[in-house]
């Protein structure tokens, strides 16, 4: 890599880990802090969270020196943009839509509530219809019992989250930046497939945001490997968003691994996912950009596949059922961070196969 390139890097982890301190005491001082719902998560009660702050404002501060990189301009532009949306998110999650119970089986034998089956002496959170409704049958014949409870974040309705989400994606339409879609110049037919991308990007992040340093290192590793690509196809001025989102994740890293003392929310995944769509369809490196982001696209198709009713997990999203079945998540993190690392490997073996716009 460049000089100029990894002195770009390393000035932004600087700034992430600077900005990240600062915004980490500030919320802890607001009390705008976690309160996780899943079970085996409450130790991390109070931990701060909206970190992603801290990472947009070291993003911003290292685009105004480079502010003749284009690519790093729109990029960023969507960054913000995207990270505001998450804020608001975030903002409107500080209220409590219900309050769930949390139960435990206390009988001698194994009960079935909601898509769950709790061996004596488990517990989980009664959140579905028919879990509330097996919540009473069970209550009833006295083989559960109330051990808890849990608030539940208020949450605008998918359908509308999906159209504020589609908003990155048309003003990436509109800066008439991109031209070509994995080689293939589409035309008006490029309008729904940036849209769609960006907002899937969004949601594949924002949904792997559910254990420490999971969504920064899974980033890190997915941007680091695309400023890779680029810089061995010669393009080491393109590689600059990479290198940014990738530095600013890794400062994150800094504060965000296990165990993490704040968390990215909302803000900070929703910038990521939609910087990174953004940066990769700029440089039109889209084959690649989709491998490296392999493990967060699996993630949500197997929780799709989970909505659908066509497969059974007894907790969404995937590492959370990973957890539940009994792996450490310092194992899982690993295991996803390792995942990625090995496609992005392998990816950049034979990058010789992949078209690059």
């Amino acid at each position: 890599m460049s000089p100029k390139l990894m002195e770009t890097f390393i000035a932004t982890i600087i700034l992430s880990i600077i900005f990240t301190f600062f915004v980490k005491k500030a919320l802890k001082e607001a009390q705008i802090t976690d309160k996780p719902i899943v079970t085996e998560h409450k130790h991390k009660t109070g931990t701060p969270t909206m970190g992603g702050l801290g990472m947009l404002l070291a993003i911003i501060s290292i685009t105004i020196p480079l502010k003749d990189n284009l690519n790093l301009i729109i990029t960023t532009l969507i960054i913000v943009v995207s990270a505001i949306i998450g804020l608001l998110d975030d903002l409107l999650g500080l209220r409590t839509k219900e309050v769930q119970k949390i139960i435990k089986n206390i009988s001698n034998r194994p009960v079935e509530i909601g898509q769950l089956i709790l061996k004596p002496g488990e517990e989980a959170r009664v959140a579905t219809p028919k879990a509330k409704a097996d919540f009473r049958r069970l209550q009833g014949k006295n083989l559960i019992s109330v051990v808890g409870e849990a608030p539940i974040k208020y949450e605008i309705r998918e359908r509308d989250k999906i159209i504020i989400q589609s908003l990155p994606g048309i003003l990436l339409v509109l800066s008439g930046a991109v031209t070509s879609l994995g080689g293939f110049h589409l035309g008006i037919f490029m309008i729904p497939i940036i849209v769609f991308g960006m907002i899937g990007a969004i949601n594949a992040v924002n949904l792997i945001d559910g254990m420490d340093g999971m969504a920064a290192g899974i980033m890190a590793i997915a941007s680091t490997s695309c400023a890779i690509f680029l810089y061995l196809d010669s393009r080491p001025m393109e590689a600059v968003p990479f290198i940014v989102l990738a530095g600013s994740s890794l400062g994150f890293l800094v504060f965000n691994r296990h165990p993490a003392s704040i968390f990215m929310g909302d803000t900070g995944s929703f910038a990521l996912g939609g910087g990174y769509a953004a940066a990769v369809i700029l440089t039109d490196i889209v084959y690649f950009g989709v491998l490296a982001l392999t493990v967060p696209i699996v993630s949500v198709i197997i929780s799709l596949l989970h909505r659908a009713h066509i497969i059974r997990l007894p907790v969404e999203p995937l590492h959370h059922t990973l957890h539940y079945k009994g792996l450490s998540e310092k194992n899982i993190v690993s295991l996803y961070w390792l995942a990625t690392l090995i496609i992005c490997a392998v990816g950049l073996y034979f990058r010789g196969m992949l078209p690059t716009g």
